[in-house]
Parts: C-alpha cells; sequence; structure tokens
C-alpha cells in the first residue's frame, strides 16, 4: 500500500504565538534592514513593483502591506506532474510527499567502502531506481556529472531525469542557456508549450543565499524561469552561527525572510508563478563551521518552516532524511529517520533530500535509496495516523472473542492487516535460525540485492519518437 499526500500536522514545533512572533520580526528585518540583490534586472522589478531601493547598495525594503500583496498573489497549492498521472502530486497544505535531492559529487560503495566522483550514468541509474521505490515520490535530480562542462549540466541532467523515470523531475540550474535548452526539451517530452504549463513535467530550484541575499547569477536565473511559467522552489540555507543567529529561532527569522524574497521576486515577474517556499536550514558544527545534515535541530527548523508555510499558505519544500554518516551504519538511520518524520508530521509538503544522501549532502548511496524507501514508508505510516471509528474500535469483535479468546481468524484482521500495518519490503523479521539460515545479511546486503534486481532490464522512460525529436533539437545532449 502506497502513501503519499497524507495530511501531516500532528506536530508542531511551534505555536500559534511563536508563529506570529516570527513573522513579525521577519516583516521588520525586511522592512527595516532590508534585503541585497544583486541582479540589476530582479533590482529594476522590485523598484517597479513599487519597494524601496537603494540602487548604490543594490538593497531593497518593503513593508508588511506589501509583502502581503504579493505573497498573496503566489498559488496556495501547485501541481507537479510526471510523465505517467499516477506519480502526480499537488503541493500545499499540509499534504506530505518524500523525494530525493542533492547534486551529490560522489557515489559510496558500501561493498569496497569506498567513494568515487558521479558521473551521468549515475544519474540514470538512480532515476530508473527511484522509479521503481514506491515511497519516493518526486525525482529530483540528486547528482551532478563530473566528466561534464558546466555549459552541458543542465539539459543533460534533466533529459537523464525524464528518459529514466515517469514521475515529476525537479532540479537546480546553472546557466541561463542551460534554463532556456531544459524547458524547450521538457516542452517537446510534453508535446507543446502549451502542454508543458498546463501539466509541469520539471520544476527548477533558485536558491538565495543566507543571510539577506540574491546574487547576480540566482537572481537572473528566478526571473527567467518565473517568466516561462515553471513551477520553481526558493530555498535558503542559513546556519546557525555562521550564516544566521546561533538560536533556532534567529535562523527560522532568517529563512522564513531569505526564501519570501524569492517568492516576491517570481510574483512580480509573473503574476501566479507556480512557486514553493523552501529551507534547507541547518545547524553548523561549531567547531570547524561544517554544514550539518543530520543534526535534530535540521528535522526542527523545517519542521518549524513548515507551520510559516501554512501560516503565509504557500507550498513548501523542506529538507530531511539526511546523515553525516559516511557509512551505512546506525547513524545513517537515526539521522535519517528522524528528521524526515519531524518534517513529515509537520505537514511539510515536499521533503527533499528525503533519499539516498549522506556525508553533508556530498555522497549518495545506491543501496541507501532502498533502505531510506523503506524508512519513509514508514514514516508515511506515522502521518497517516490512527484512523478511529466504529469499525477499528471494533466492540462488537472484541465482545464476541471475549476473555482468553483470539483474534487471528476474525474477517476484521485479515480485512485490515495490510492496510493498518505497513508491510515491509526490505526490514528482516525473521527468527534468528531462519536469518542465519538465509545467510546472516545486513540490511545495507538485502539492499545491494534489491538495487540489482531494480536495475536489471531497466528501459527508457521516453517514447523513442521523442527521444530523435530531443537529439534532433537539442545541442549537447550526451546519450
Amino acid at each position: 500500500m502506497t502513501r503519499k499526500g497524507l495530511d501531516g500536522g500532528s506536530f508542531k514545533v511551534l505555536t500559534e504565538e511563536s508563529i506570529s512572533k516570527v513573522h513579525r520580526t521577519a516583516m521588520q528585518v525586511i522592512e527595516e534592514v532590508g534585503f541585497e540583490v544583486q541582479s540589476d534586472t530582479a533590482l529594476e522589478l522590485f523598484a517597479g513593483a513599487g519597494a524601496i531601493v537603494d540602487r548604490e547598495k543594490h538593497l531593497v525594503r518593503l513593508n508588511e502591506s506589501k509583502v502581503k500583496e504579493l505573497v498573496d498573489v503566489a498559488p496556495s497549492e501547485i501541481r507537479l506532474c510526471g510523465q505517467d498521472e499516477a506519480h502526480d502530486v499537488i503541493l500545499g497544505g499540509r499534504r506530505v510527499y518524500a523525494g530525493t535531492g542533492g547534486t551529490a559529487l560522489y557515489v559510496y560503495n558500501p561493498t569496497a567502502n569506498q567513494t568515487r566522483l558521479a558521473s551521468m550514468e549515475d544519474l540514470r541509474c538512480i532515476a530508473g531506481l527511484v522509479d521503481k521505490l514506491d515511497n519516493i515520490h518526486l525525482f529530483m535530480l540528486p547528482t551532478y556529472p563530473n566528466e561534464l562542462p558546466v555549459e552541458q549540466v543542465d539539459v543533460n541532467r534533466f533529459f537523464a531525469g525524464l528518459d529514466n523515470t515517469t514521475k515529476h523531475v525537479m532540479g537546480g540550474v546553472y546557466t541561463l542557456e542551460g534554463v532556456k535548452n531544459v524547458i524547450r526539451m521538457a516542452e517537446i517530452v510534453a508535446g507543446s508549450a502549451q502542454a508543458l504549463r498546463q501539466r509541469p513535467l520539471i520544476s527548477m530550484i533558485a536558491c538565495i543565499i543566507s543571510p539577506l541575499r540574491i546574487d547576480k547569477t540566482y537572481g537572473d536565473l528566478l526571473v527567467t524561469i518565473a517568466r516561462n511559467g515553471i513551477p520553481v522552489a526558493c530555498p535558503a540555507e542559513p546556519l546557525c552561527g555562521a550564516t544566521s543567529p546561533v538560536t533556532l529561532a534567529g535562523n527560522l527569522v532568517v529563512q522564513t525572510v531569505d526564501s519570501l524574497m524569492g517568492v516576491m521576486l517570481t510574483q512580480i515577474t509573473n503574476p501566479g508563478t507556480p512557486v514553493i517556499l523552501g529551507s534547507v536550514a541547518t545547524s553548523t558544527d561549531l567547531r570547524n563551521l561544517r554544514y550539518l545534515a543530520g543534526s535534530i535541530e535540521m528535522g526542527l527548523l523545517n519542521a518549524a518552516g513548515a507551520q510559516m508555510a501554512q501560516f503565509y499558505q504557500l507550498p513548501f519544500y523542506a529538507t530531511g532524511g539526511m546523515t553525516d554518516s559516511k557509512t551505512l551504519d546506525a547513524q545513517s538511520g537515526y539521522e535519517s529517520a528522524l528528521t524526515a518524520l519531524l518534517c513529515a508530521l509537520s505537514g511539510a509538503n515536499f521533503i527533499h533530500d528525503a533519499a539516498g544522501l549522506m556525508e553533508f549532502a556530498m555522497t549518495v548511496c545506491y543501496e541507501k535509496y532502498v533502505i531510506d524507501n523503506e524508512m519513509l514508508g514508514m514514516v508515511m505510516r506515522a502521518v497517516d495516523g490512527i484512523k478511529v471509528d466504529d469499525d477499528t474500535l471494533a466492540f462488537d469483535l472484541i465482545k464476541q472473542v471475549g476473555p482468553g479468546g483470539n483474534f487471528v481468524a476474525a474477517r476484521h484482521t485479515r480485512r485490515f492487516m495490510r492496510g493498518e500495518h505497513y508491510q515491509p519490503t526490505l526490514s528482516d523479521r525473521d527468527s534468528r535460525e531462519d536469518w542465519e539460515a538465509g545467510g546472516r545479511k545486513t540490511t545495507w546486503e538485502r539492499a545491494a540485492e534489491k538495487v540489482k534486481e531494480l536495475l536489471a532490464n531497466r528501459r527508457y522512460s521516453l517514447p523513442d519518437a521523442t527521444r530523435q525529436q530531443v537529439f534532433a533539437e537539442i545541442e549537447d545532449i550526451v546519450d
């Protein structure tokens, strides 16, 4: 039983009063401190929308009423589509989905306990793997193809996704020409420019630079994406004690301001652009100022970010499910599970980075995708909660069985046993005797077998005619 798009929100790290205080402080920052915008195009768009602009300092300030006016234009929910409609997701409210993420540079091989540089073939294989993992609902391009020049990266990464999975494909982008090529390619796959806007098969990410800055590159990219009407996430990555105050509340203020500025820029550029408030907020190892991907504080910050997104009635792109571990050990398991669970129970719409990532988001592991798929199945079962009605309370059955009886053979048990309880596909629940007879396999060894099984006889997702049209019209595609 696949669970997705369930309503979270049972976990609330912030009270209503706390949400109000964070909002008021964020508005103070936008109005009194201001926001640096290094893109001249973006700066002029803010000026034209009525913002107070200091062109010499590239500083933008807006009052709360103008912020509200611009944020209210953004859609409160957006549909991200797969080539197979069964994979469509609707982000907004408290609906919860999970997906990949990253742009990792390395791939970890647990058998050799070594890493290697990621390649285009890894992108293709991971897309094909994720296509068959039911609890991973969206495919965000997870690795960087080290063998390609940056000018070829955007179009080849998105092509690898579209050609190897029928799930929605999201990814970061690096060049303006790359953005244009990706959009044209997606129009070919969708059938037309209009068809792509009606059913967006791709979405993009344009990062805001914490604290309080839109740089030239991402500012220009964000404007280009919004002008083309492509769904876009605007995540910010404030780090406690480094690029934000060390306190979680102070970090949340910076994250809220940063991402809201991206949201507002999309709506000034093209009102109604499908945009996603985003957070990659986390804590910092203050011994060396290193980014931490598996801290419990990251889970708390992104759970709080989900509540702020719900306050602004915007879809939310959260971060959870990662680990700082270098191997598939207990740390890898508990860090991934705890951060993903906090985000999901808070009602975060799209938990990205929720599968496959390790080592400060620098590395992916094929086997971890399979392990995390199992973990996410359990997380989504927790989001589903406990249904309480006359049927599930089962008073009549309890009365019928009575003291000292059992419920094994009851029709009620057969009816509910699969849907009520998560059915693992990887976890070991055998007796020790059976486990030993089966080879005493560890979790990652069972996952490795599953990877081989799922990648056997891999096929392209795109029809041959579509692939040929893409090759004919788009330069720099590496087949």
